[in-house]
């Protein structure tokens, strides 16, 4: 679970989104599509990319930034490798590397949609339940713990995992959602975290089944 009085949108102040842009270097106007993830092959970086070039094209007046928020923890070939692909794509404007953040509800807080887009399953997918905390669209790969902890079409959205096509269509339909289809999805998101992913929520329901278990 999470800590849900921590990951708590309404804890963020606008002067502190707008600094983050400013250190960041993001213009006001960008639409933010954050994925955030240490650099490892499984994480899905290289669909991200080819995802947001396809992006680009279908949609070519879309004002966006996307970020890679992570450490490459030694990485630096597959870093590289990532790179070599935004280079092909000339992309180089349009993605950001990110290493740290200490603040990361105010990382997701300045996002407009949170991508996860992992190529093998996660056992709970901590990103998916905090960017529903805060209130955010997840985008994620219908593997492993996102397919328990993102309700489809209603607090986020599933993609075929390892489909590039199917991860930028997506993108592209959430970037056509109205205002107030967002704020929705925003607010059910929160709602499913602090109902199903809250720790304490959590440890009690734990603490339930030990002593049903014990008391049989």
């Amino acid at each position: 679970g999470i800590n849900t009085d921590y990951f708590d949108p309404k804890k963020i102040k606008d002067k502190d989104k707008k600094l983050l842009k400013k250190k960041w270097n993001i213009e006001e106007s960008k639409k933010i599509i954050l994925l955030p993830s240490r650099l490892t092959e499984w994480k899905g970086h290289e669909i991200f990319i080819e995802a947001i070039n396809i992006l680009k094209k279908s949609l070519p007046d879309l004002d966006f930034v996307a970020i890679i928020l992570g450490s490459d923890q030694g990485r630096k070939i597959y870093k590289k490798k990532i790179q070599r692909l935004i280079e092909q794509y000339r992309l180089i404007k349009d993605v950001l590397f990110i290493e740290h953040c200490k603040n990361m509800p105010l990382a997701y807080k300045i996002s407009d949609i949170v991508i996860n887009c992992a190529i093998e399953p996660e056992a709970f997918g901590r990103v998916a339940v905090e960017a529903q905390a805060m209130e955010k669209v997840i985008l994620a790969s219908n593997l492993g713990g996102a397919k328990e902890t993102i309700v489809d079409n209603k607090t986020g959205f599933l993609f075929k995992a390892n489909d590039t096509n199917d991860l930028s269509n997506k993108l592209s339909h959430i970037f056509e959602l109205d205002e107030t289809t967002l704020k929705s999805m925003g607010n059910e998101g929160r709602k499913n975290t602090i109902n199903k992913f809250n720790v304490e929520k959590m440890c009690f329901s734990t603490y339930s089944e030990y002593k049903k278990l014990i008391n049989a």
